[in-house]
This record gives structure tokens, sequence and C-alpha cells, in this order.
């Protein structure tokens, strides 16, 4: 490979191999995106020592809302560190995010939990999570920013595609420690204090990742703007103040990255959380199916960034968009039939019914854990199902009518709590739950997915298919944004869409997602969200969004 120069005023050049720039780089990410996804696979351990103060199914949307409090800070990051980044400099600004990043999480592996510290113990770990996302704010712009600017003509789709496999890596990297520390320690172990040992281990990476960053020179694009006095004083003011370039900004947030991030966290994150708590595949069963998928996508990064040199960036994210959006539902689908084909058959064969007027059901999700679910028999019926993680329809019923759950032909009344006690309440409830357990038994609902019966190359293919989609839209996106804006205001242009787009619209994701699950009994319904987002994002890239690849970057 050719050699890179670096050039800082008053010196000579110093050359700086690629191979170098985009290894530095990617690694560096690779780390920080490890430690940012540590806490969405750990998310069932987190619940469990965080918010144990509340219903299980709260509690894991609130771990889920506390995951996605890291993704809320992501655009002021940006906006914080992306002025930095156009002010003083791509290289330093990367410093001072890992170094934010690694020790947050750092310090998640020492939080004392609920038990110890009480309500302390959540509101801490949220405190964390943000400033692990203002990190995050800062650092992908910088380093996709970074080796773009060392890239050659006509090379910018490929050597950035480096810089989109290391979400991917990190995540494939966080799977591994955590799926050989589960097989090591055992799951009770694990479950009770070895989660922690994953966020410790950070704090190694971060020593490494500091060092390697430390052996790079700046970029040329931005040493040669510094030396001829052209960086931008104001890049907030400039890059939004301008209609030009804010129209730009919004066309690339609702024209690409929206879409690109809801399919993104579907595919690699949203999968993970289906495979546990919907089709109840053991977590360790879940995890190795997960890196097996990732391990044959990754790979696509690489092939459609080089192939974004070629033919275009548009052509390849609009079309790989469309398809995630119109493959989601059949491929969830099929996930369902081949991860746990006895639930698939029972939904079938004895479909589950709630029949309840509906001004009698509240929506199954408590953020404060006052809510027990028991004052009504609709949410006597619905708690327990949701807790349970069954699939279930509504049918509207007469006002007063009180609920009745019907699995299959069996029709079991819910206990109207209405004027009994609180004993008397806590054995009728009882009761309902084991008739409604026992028609669930005989109708062939399981209580966990059989091992022998997972068609695991199936499940791996359908994952691989879904996660190769997700590579289409987001291994040409770098280059996309990098070509798109000035360079003066490049670092906050590009930034500030990407990080809503990915710490909104997709960082929320499964959140909404399993709300949306708890609200309906659906266990599909919660595809509509990103299924929506990503239509509706690819009709306006498809309309709006500039083709770039063609585009010179130094000016």
């Amino acid at each position: 490979m050719a050699e890179v120069q670096s050039v800082g005023e008053g010196q000579e050049p110093k050359p700086q191999n690629e191979k170098m720039v985009i290894a530095a780089s990617s690694l560096g990410t690779v780390f920080e995106w490890y430690d940012f996804y540590l806490y969405g696979l750990l998310a069932t351990y987190i619940s469990r020592h965080f918010f144990s103060g509340v219903n299980e199914t709260t509690g894991f949307i609130l771990a889920l809302a506390a995951f996605a409090a890291g993704f809320i800070v992501r655009p002021f990051g940006s906006l914080v560190f992306g002025r930095v980044g156009d002010v003083v400099g791509r290289k330093n600004t990367f410093l001072v995010t890992m170094g934010l990043m690694g020790l947050s999480t750092f310090a998640v592996g020492f939080l004392p939990g609920y038990d110890s510290i009480g309500i302390a113990a959540p509101i801490i770990l949220v405190a964390l999570r943000l400033l692990q996302g203002l990190a995050v704010g800062g650092e992908y712009g910088g380093a996709a920013i970074y080796v773009a600017e060392h890239a050659p003509e006509g090379k910018r789709g490929l050597f950035t595609s480096f810089i989109q496999t290391t979400a991917t890596a990190g995540l494939f990297f966080s799977l591994l420690l955590v799926i050989g520390l589960r097989s090591t320690m055992g799951e009770d172990t694990f479950a009770e204090w070895g989660w922690r040992i994953p966020f410790l281990i950070s704090i190694f990476l971060l020593a490494i990742s500091i060092w390697i960053r430390l052996q790079l020179n700046e970029s040329p694009v931005f040493q040669k703007m510094k030396d001829e006095g052209r960086t931008s004083k104001a890049p907030i003011t400039e890059a939004f103040g301008n209609w030009k370039n804010l129209k730009l900004v919004l066309i690339v947030l609702f024209g690409a990255v929206a879409g690109q991030a809801v399919m993104g966290y579907t595919g690699q994150f949203y999968t993970l959380f289906y495979l546990e708590r919907i089709l109840k595949v053991e977590p360790a069963t879940a995890n190795v199916l997960i890196m097996i998928a990732l391990m044959i996508a990754t790979p696509f990064f690489v092939i459609f960034g080089w192939l974004s040199d070629k033919v275009g960036r548009k052509p390849i994210i609009m079309t790989c968009m469309v398809l995630s959006a119109l493959s989601s539902f059949p491929a969830f689908k099929a996930l369902t039939y081949y991860g746990n084909p006895e639930m698939s058959a029972a939904v079938e064969r004895a479909p589950v019914v709630v029949v309840a007027p509906e001004s009698e059901c509240a929506f199954q999700f408590d953020p404060i854990g006052k809510n027990t679910f028991d004052t009504t028999s609709c949410d006597i019926a619905k708690s327990f199902l949701a807790g349970a993680g069954v699939n279930y329809s509504n049918s509207d019923a007469p006002a007063g009518s009180g609920a009745q759950v019907m699995v299959g032909d069996v029709e079991i009344v819910a206990p109207n709590p209405a004027g009994l006690g609180a004993e008397a309440k806590a054995v009728a409830v009882a009761e309902f739950r084991q008739q409604v357990q026992a028609a669930l038994d005989t109708a062939g609902y399981p209580a966990s997915a059989d091992p022998e019966k997972i068609n695991r190359p199936m499940v791996i293919m359908v994952l691989a298919f879904l996660m190769i989609l997700v590579t289409g839209t987001y291994g040409p996106l770098a280059a996309l944004l990098v070509e798109l804006f000035p360079a003066r205001i490049r670092y906050t242009s590009m930034s500030l869409p990407y990080h809503i787009g990915n710490g909104w619209f997709g960082g929320f994701l499964p959140t909404m997602a399993f709300a949306m699950v708890a609200a309906t009994g659906n266990i599909f319904f919660g595809l509509w969200y990103p299924v929506v987002i990503a239509g509706c994002t690819a009709v306006i890239g498809i309309l709006f969004l500039p083709e770039t690849f063609r585009r010179k970057i130094d000016h």
C-alpha cells in the first residue's frame, strides 16, 4: 500500500502507512463498541441486579430503557466532540472520547446492586451509561473521518468499511468473552457475579486503545486546513445555521441513517433479545447462534464498501433497506419456527386469546414498580401471559363482563378481584394462573426451547440473512457521510444525524419493540417499529439523497 503523508506546520512530512491508519483507528473503535455493547448483552443480569424492585417484565424493559439512555445523549456528545474535532483536530478528540468510555464501563463492574444500595444503584448505572453515550457520540465521526481523509480517491468506501465493521466486531468480541465465561464459570456463578468481569476487563482494553491511538498523526486534510488557516471557528453555527448544509443533514437523517439504524439494531440486537426472551432459547445457545451469524455476515461490510466505490453508495444502501423492511416479518416468523418449533406449533394449534373489555385492560408496563396488575380480571390475565412470554391476541367484550383466557378451545375465567380481601385475591390469582399454565402445558406451549429441537443451521441462516442486509445499509454509510459535507465542518455535520439516527431511532428499538409486544401480546407486533421507519427512510432516500462516491473531500 502507498504511504500517506501527514504534514504539520513547519515540519517535514511524516509518512503514515494506510494499513496502520485503518488498523489503529479500527481497533480502538472495536474496543469502544465492546464497552458500549456489553450492557445490551448483559441486560438480563443487569435487570436482575439493578432493577429488582419491580416485576420481572417491567424490570427487563427498564433495563433496556437504561441501555437506551446511553443512546439518548449520543447526539449531544456529537455536538460537543464534533465541534472539538472540527476546531482542535480529529486525533485528540477521539483520545478523549475513548478515555470517557473506558472509565465509565470499568466503573459498572464495581457498582453495587439494588439489594445493597437501593435506588442509588440504577441511578448511578444510568449516569455511567449517559457518560458512555456522550463518548460514543464523539468517537464514530472521528474514526470514520480520520480513515476517509487518509484514503486514496476511489477507495474511500473500501477503507471506511473497516470502521463499519468495528461495531459488529465489538459485539462479536463481547459475545465471545461472555460465552467463554459462562461455559467456564457455570451459569449460576456468572449470573451472581461473573457478569461483572467483562466490564472490569475494559480497563486493559482502554490502555491498549490509547497506546495505539497515540501512535497516529493528525489527519492530512485537517492538518492542511489548519496550516492554511481554513478551520472553522464556529462549526455548529456553520453546520446547522446554513440552510444548504442543514437540508443535507435532514436528508441524511431521514433518508439514510434512521432506516439503517433501526434495521441494524433489529438484525444484531433485537434478534438476540427475541431469541432469549420470547423464544426462550437458553442464553448461551442464543449467544453462540448470534456469534456464528456475525462471523458469516461481517465480511460483507467490506464487500459492500468496496462495491460502493464501483457503483455508488446510494443504490446499495437503498436496495438493502427496502429488502430489510420487506423481509422482517417473514424472517422473524421463520426464526420462531426454527428456533422454538414447539412454540410455533402450539400458537398455530391452540392460539391464546384474551376476551375482555378494553376499558379494563391496563398497559402492561409499570416504570415505578407500584402496579401489581391485579385490580381487574383483564390485568390479572394479561400480566400472567406477559410474564410467561406467551403470544396472545385480544378480543373485546361488553363492559363489566370480566376477562376470559382462551387456550384453543379451553376457557379459563379470570377472577374478579372486586370485593376480595388480600388473602382471598392471592388465592384466586394463584388458582387462575395454575389453570392457565395447565392449559398451556396441555396445548404444548413449552416452558423453554428444547435444545434438541432447535434447527440451528436454519436459525443461523435467517440471522445471517438479516445481518447481511444490515451490512449493505451500513457498509457504505461512512463514506457517504464524509463525502456529503465540507471538510471544515465535517465532524459536526455528519456526527449529529448519525447519532440522532442510531442513538434515538435505533437505540430505543429494543425498548419500544418489547413494550409494544407487552402492550398487545403479539410477539411480532414490535417489528412494526423498524419496518415503518425503514420504509419511510427508503422513500425519502430514493427521492432526495444525493450520490457522492465521485466527490472530492479535501475542501
